[in-house]
């Protein structure tokens, strides 16, 4: 066996150690987190919430560092500080940070001498490149920098936009790549973890190296272990219920619970072949070589992983396919004769592949592995996703999954849909309901394949694993549940006059409007900071080298995003009217989803950006609905 040398360890994790704030020789009390073995850099946590990596010699001990400063140095509160915290962009921001560390700055913690404090220190950022855009990876310096250059107080900060879960994303990388790297652990970027295996350290060691990093920080998700086995349970149980209920003549929630069919209903061996059809065909188009080839987020290796973005050209020539098969006799209606049959064969295929992701996480490297999915449960870690970015080669199973088979699919259903309600109602068009139905979730889908790119720098793609949750959602939620209301009008249809039509067609358009036009305004100011089209914008800037956006649509809402998503969920609902309850899951279900995704951005935020976080919620109230939530 290979041996590795490992350095010295001074400090282990909870030690309340005296921190030398980046950039100055203020010292202020924080607590050790972590210790990366590779890069000798150091964990810490600050009072105000501030989560940043630090060298040995910027730690002092508590107890020596108070004893030597009591001659000749004064509290960080009452002294100012020569030079600033990394954040601070401009004059009124910078009061506002520089009040939120003094507060949590130790009374009695001090500077250097006089003599020390006349040495110009140099402040060391590092910050990951921009995801996506090589014109972003070279942008050093933004607008907000080039008015700090002008200005001897002022720091070369880059400065990006948004929340959480969409887009604090870091641009650089910064003139003065170096020591320090102002973002926690969690979120990945270029820092590197832990690669020494506990049998290579001393026992103490090895316990530390045994757990993940992200075990010291990161809450599990979903009612932890235990709800795991409750997720794993309920999720397919409720596809049933949905596909079973929708199926009654009277889909009323009276009439609770459908019956259940034999067990021989549940399968058919064509319905298999059919799911296992369409996904080899959508496999073929993804690995075409057409479209662009965009890189992902950098990893905690600091490597991107490269992702084909063809998405659009997938879902045309799926497009031309279906048409042809139609045009050769075949009968799409099968797929609403046999809707159980398809969502059963589907969950099949989504069990078999959660199994094999999870058997093969167990021989991935720890680098390769979801921080969020490493709790060391065997059913939690199955569920939410062991492995972050599992691939066969070049070809990347989570996002293939997640934006191919059944994102298309869902549009693919949708038509065959209407094609049976033509049928059984004797029609000879869809009606204005299947066709507002099938056209509003065909843009949907349309949009979001055309901007794929996109996707690279959400939760799911960024930071949750590749395990059951994913797969189940990708293979079977979306398909087999967003479809319901198109199936829902197959038998129980329902007449809209022209002005209710414009009505619902303006709804969905306003909704289009401000989904599209919050996400252009992130990506647009994430992409090039510079650009003189967004001067106007206003930004809080925070101790970890990013900046929340409060203007335009994000200066309305904390989620405007999620306000055009609830909009278009509603205009998709009201074509099916008010008779039953059923077709509006995916407006409750939504409701329900995007509050919950807001709780989990809010606890992550604040605990991220600590006072930064709490004036952004003072400065943008409200979450998702203005003056309501």
């Amino acid at each position: 066996m290979r041996s590795m040398k490992m350095p010295t360890v001074r400090y282990q994790n909870g030690d309340m150690v005296m921190g030398r704030w980046p950039g100055s020789n203020l010292y202020y009390e924080v607590k050790v987190l972590d210790f990366d073995a590779k890069s000798s850099l150091y964990t810490v946590i600050y009072k105000d919430g501030t989560e940043l990596e630090l060298k040995e010699q910027d730690m002092k001990n508590a107890s020596g560092f108070q004893t030597r400063s009591r001659s000749r140095s004064r509290s960080p509160g009452r002294r100012r500080s020569q030079s600033r915290s990394p954040a601070r962009t401009t004059r009124r921001s910078s009061s506002r940070m520089a009040a939120a560390v003094t507060t949590a700055a130790i009374t009695d913690g001090v500077t250097s001498s006089r003599k020390d404090t006349r040495l110009k220190d140099s402040l060391e950022i590092r910050l990951s490149p921009l995801p996506q855009t090589k014109a972003a990876e070279n942008n050093g310096n933004n607008k907000h920098e080039k008015k700090e250059e002008k200005q001897k107080d002022e720091n070369n900060t880059a400065n990006t936009v948004n929340e959480k879960s969409e887009a604090a994303v870091e641009v650089g990388p910064d003139k003065t790549q170096g020591r320090y790297n102002l973002r926690r652990r969690k979120d990945d970027g270029d820092a590197k973890p832990v690669e020494t295996k506990p049998k290579q350290l001393g026992e103490k060691d090895a316990k530390l190296a045994a757990a993940p990093a992200a075990s010291l920080a990161t809450p599990l998700d979903f009612g932890g272990k235990i709800g795991a086995y409750f997720w794993l349970l309920f999720l397919p149980a409720w596809v049933l219920f949905l596909v079973l209920q929708v199926n009654l003549e009277d889909p009323s929630l009276t009439n609770f619970p459908p019956p259940l069919p034999a067990l021989e209903a549940f399968w058919d061996a064509q319905a298999l072949g059919f799911v296992i059809l369409w996904i080899l065909f959508q496999a073929l188009l993804y690995i075409l070589p057409v479209g662009k080839l965009s890189e992902g987020v950098p990893l905690r290796s600091g490597k991107k992983l490269k992702y084909r973005t063809n998405g659009f050209c997938a879902v045309a020539v799926s497009s031309l396919a279906v048409a042809a098969a139609v045009h050769q006799g075949v009968d799409l209606t099968y797929i609403h004769s046999h809707f159980l049959q398809l969502t059963a064969a589907s969950f099949l295929v989504a069990v078999l592949l959660s199994v094999y992701l999870y058997v093969r996480s167990q021989y991935a490297a720890g680098e390769q592995l979801a921080l969020g999915g490493s709790s060391g449960n065997v059913a939690y870690d199955f569920f939410k996703g062991h492995e972050l970015n599992p691939r066969i080669k070049e070809f990347d199973l989570k996002f293939f999954c997640e934006m191919r088979p059944g994102l298309i699919g869902w549009c693919l259903i949708n038509f065959a849909m209407a094609l049976a309600e033509m049928k059984q109602q004797g029609l000879d068009a869809p009606s204005y309901s299947m066709i507002l139905v099938n056209l509003f979730q065909l843009l949907y889908v349309v949009d979001g394949l055309w901007n794929e790119e996109a996707i690279l720098t959400t939760m799911d793609l960024m930071h949750d694993g590749f395990g059951f949750m994913l797969a189940f959602g990708d293979l079977v939620w979306v398909p087999f549940t967003y479809t319901l209301q198109a199936y829902y009008l197959v038998s129980h249809p329902n007449h809209l006059s022209l002005p209710a039509v414009a009505a619902i067609v303006t709804l969905k358009l306003v909704g289009f409007y401000i989904f599209r036009k919050s996400n252009s305004e992130k990506n647009a100011f994430r992409r090039n900071p510079s650009d003189p089209k967004l001067s106007h914008l206003q930004i809080i800037p925070t101790a970890t080298g990013k900046s929340l956006l409060v203007s335009g649509w994000w200066g309305v809402v904390r989620h405007p995003n999620y306000l055009g998503d609830l909009l278009m969920a509603l205009a998709w609902s009201l074509p099916c009217g008010f008779s039953h309850l059923l077709p509006w899951y995916y407006m409750i279900y939504f409701i329900i989803l995007l509050v919950h995704r807001d709780a989990r951005d809010m606890s992550e935020c604040r605990r991220k950006y600590g006072s930064a976080w709490d004036e952004y919620c003072r400065t943008v109230r409200y979450r998702i609905i203005p003056r309501v939530y």
